[in-house]
């Protein structure tokens, strides 16, 4: 048995730490952050974690690189303070599409990124929608990728009309057809060819979606061009309206301002990255919480049961 549940966070979503320990009933171990004047991190634990069973919320999302390199050194920090065991809890996990060569001569970014986390000390991953799932075998230790669509199918539940489940690319059926499932509606396909990186050209809609109000299911929103192009290939598809739901509001570059632009009615994300600037740029986005989920993982790791249990 490992000792008390502590929790940390690094600089990158305090407010999803702050709000885990309010599920779980517990304060934030103190955790010192800080940027020296050229650029280097300081980290220091500010207090004991000897033998407890501690785990650090950090997603690395943008500045990914600074927000990676934080985590590493507070695994690092934590591994050199004997804690008793070291779970990183990486709500999004940062360079998770290079999951592949695609080139010859191209790294595998995302393999990289888990040996990384490996060396610095993590015993155990907990994430949230893994890009790809294979991910988790780059792990040499137990890996949990949960899934927010419990927090965003109760949005969904809420919509009034016939419904169809809209994947945007053949990649997302997989989880589209699970929401399609569970709501028992429709489920439709847009047919994507990819010009470049980040940018996309939806082309025709696979499934019926005249006169239904089409929502939309991915993973993520980056640069918002591949979702936009979709919902406007469905309303000429005769959809009554689009409507979005993604777990991960990453949001570069246009984004908050074609989703302005676009034909969406609301467009849910959840807190896995925090909004920041972005959260008064774009009145249509909502935010569904995933520290509810995340708390009751962390316990049943704490307690030693079941976390898959949690959302059978």
């Amino acid at each position: 048995m490992y000792g008390d549940l502590k929790i940390l966070t690094g600089t990158a979503n305090p407010q999803l730490a702050l709000d885990i320990c309010d599920h779980l009933g517990c304060a934030l171990t103190p955790a010192l952050c800080e940027t020296f004047s050229d650029g280097e991190l300081r980290v220091e634990i500010g207090a004991s974690v000897r033998g407890h069973d501690v785990f650090v919320i950090q997603p690395t999302c943008a500045p990914t690189n600074k927000n990676l390199m934080q985590l590493c050194l507070m695994l690092d920090a934590l591994k050199r303070a004997s804690a008793g065991r070291i779970t990183a809890v990486i709500p999004y996990y940062g360079y998770a599409r290079q999951d592949r060569k695609v080139s010859p001569r191209a790294p595998i970014s995302a393999k990289m990124v888990a040996d990384f986390l490996s060396m610095a000390g993590a015993q155990r991953i907990v994430t949230v929608d893994l890009h790809a799932g294979q991910i988790q075998g780059f792990f040499n230790c137990p890996v949990d990728n949960l899934f927010a669509s419990p927090v965003l199918l109760e949005y969904v539940r809420h919509l009034r009309g016939d419904l169809v489940m809209v994947s945007p690319d053949a990649g997302g059926v997989e989880r589209t057809r699970a929401f399609a499932k569970k709501m028992d509606a429709g489920l439709a396909i847009i047919d994507k060819r990819r010009d470049r990186p980040n940018q996309a050209t939806a082309m025709n809609v696979i499934g019926d979606v005249a006169g239904k109000v089409a929502v939309l299911v991915d993973d993520m929103i980056d640069t918002a061009g591949t979702i936009c192009a979709a919902a406007e290939v469905l309303l000429q598809n005769g959809a009554s309206e689009v409507r979005a739901c993604a777990t991960h509001a990453v949001l570069s570059g246009p984004a908050c301002q074609r989703l302005t632009d676009s034909p969406f009615n609301e467009i849910v994300v959840t807190d896995t990255i925090p909004l920041g600037e972005h959260a008064g740029l774009c009145d249509k986005l909502r935010v569904a919480s995933v520290a509810g989920i995340l708390a009751k993982s962390i316990r049943n790791i704490h307690d030693g049961s079941s976390v898959s249990a949690l959302f059978g």
